[in-house]
């Protein structure tokens, strides 16, 4: 396939631009602020000839495919919809779910953001890419680099490790180090920076990447092809928000298309209790988030079900990001506890007939929540992407393969430090 063809606009400030290939952000803008993908196509073509996410191409920051056919899947429900009184729920699913035509073998919509990411990289690249991650993002961006031999440097707090697991073991381009018991996905953003001054590295930029958030929008490009329509709501958990920012952005790209409609999802975002960072800025209409005690915010993530939503680092504030998004659709947040997420896992799964994530169990409680509440009509158009799903089907299928950390980091690592261990990993 060709390169798609698009230009980069500066949220802040408007400014359009040519990407240099790895843009993450506006050199020229002082302030916070995205970048985003202005694509030269404005009515999206999937019949490509392309194989899964690829088939939205049009609307990718993409050099090329990569050989997968992984996609999100969207169907009308029937039996959680009878459960909840709703005539028009329509699920998007990214998982393993053979009978729906789901395929990723990682079992999380993470797959999609790399699929992107890794098809947006220059072929002659020979940088290492770092990406740091809660646990599913490190094991999307591990099967995808491993898939297609691209360097890769993952970093992980070692209390999530467990969600390093794959179908078959990984090619040694892979690696990973990890920060210490205790430790959260904070931290392991810290150690990503450290990495990346280091000659030979370069940040995947997480919400900055244009190919990240678009990839996560191709759920939000599932859901609006298949309904015929964009949907009057939209429920996700979210630890960063970038998933809900990309379904924002692809909203506003459909608007421009025309044969969707003019409305806006109105975002219904969730977040696990007691971990509300970006809850409790939202209740108080902040646009920066409250201050946070980094002893009470580990605390408080190893508390929740939802480990990948602990997040304390999120894209909120920035112009572009997930205030911006709540407010210009009128979206709200709630607050899910451990038990409500459990009790609406398990009835996905009885209604539905498959296992999903903790984190899609904290959306379904929030929507849940707002039928009880009627804050949704029984008629209303509702999206609730799943994001994650089927990995005890795959995992009672398929024999699996864990990876193993090439160095575990205490708490209080230093730069210097970090640049010796990982120096001599690469032998740099």
């Amino acid at each position: 396939m060709n390169p798609t063809q698009y230009k980069l606009q500066t949220i802040a400030t408007g400014r359009v631009f040519d990407d240099d290939g790895w843009n993450l952000s506006d050199p020229q803008c002082e302030q916070p602020s995205l970048v985003r993908a202005i694509y030269e196509k404005k009515l999206l073509n999937t019949a490509n000839g392309e194989a899964g996410i690829y088939k939205y191409a049009d609307w990718l920051p993409i050099k090329c495919s990569l050989n997968s056919d992984a996609e999100p899947i969207t169907f009308k429900s029937e039996k959680l919809a009878a459960k909840l009184g709703l005539n028009n729920l329509y699920i998007t699913f990214s998982g393993y779910w053979p009978e729906r035509g789901a395929k990723m073998t990682t079992c999380s919509f993470k797959e999609l953001e790399a699929l992107s990411v890794c098809a947006r990289l220059n072929k002659e690249n020979k940088k290492v890419l770092v990406v740091s991650s809660a646990g599913n993002t490190a094991r999307a961006f591990a099967k995808v680099c491993s898939d297609n031999n691209i360097p890769l440097l993952l970093c992980v707090p070692q209390d999530n490790i467990e969600a390093l697991w794959f179908e078959q073991p990984l090619n040694g381009c892979v690696k990973l180090i990890t920060t210490a018991t205790g430790s959260d996905y904070f931290d392991a953003i810290q150690l990503g920076d450290f990495v990346c001054k280091i000659n030979g590295f370069m940040a995947e930029g997480g919400a900055k990447n244009i190919a990240r958030r678009d990839g996560m929008g191709c759920t939000m490009l599932s859901a609006t092809t298949f309904i015929g329509r964009i949907p009057d709501y939209y429920f996700q958990a979210v630890g960063s928000g970038t998933g809900a920012i990309a379904a924002w952005e692809a909203n506003m790209r459909f608007i421009e298309d025309g044969r969707f409609g003019a409305n806006k999802a109105k975002l219904m975002l969730s977040q696990n209790a007691p971990f509300l960072p970006m809850y409790e800025a939202w209740q108080a209409h902040s646009r920066t988030l409250l201050p946070y005690d980094a002893d009470k915010a580990r605390r408080d993530a190893a508390a929740i079900c939802a480990p990948v939503l602990s997040n304390r680092k999120p894209p909120y504030s920035l112009a572009g990001g997930l205030f911006d998004a709540l407010c210009d659709t009128n979206g709200t947040i709630f607050a899910v506890t451990n038990e409500e997420a459990m009790k609406a896992q398990q009835l996905f799964a009885e209604t539905e007939g498959i296992d999903i994530y903790s984190a899609a169990a904290v959306a379904t409680a929030s929507l849940v929540k707002a039928v009880e509440n009627k804050m949704v009509g029984i008629d209303e158009v509702v999206m609730l992407n799943i994001t994650g799903g089927g990995e005890k089907r795959f995992k009672a299928e398929h024999k699996t393969y864990n990876l193993a950390p090439s160095h575990i980091f205490p708490l209080g690592f230093t730069e210097d430090n970090v640049r010796d261990v990982v120096g001599k990993m690469y032998d740099r």
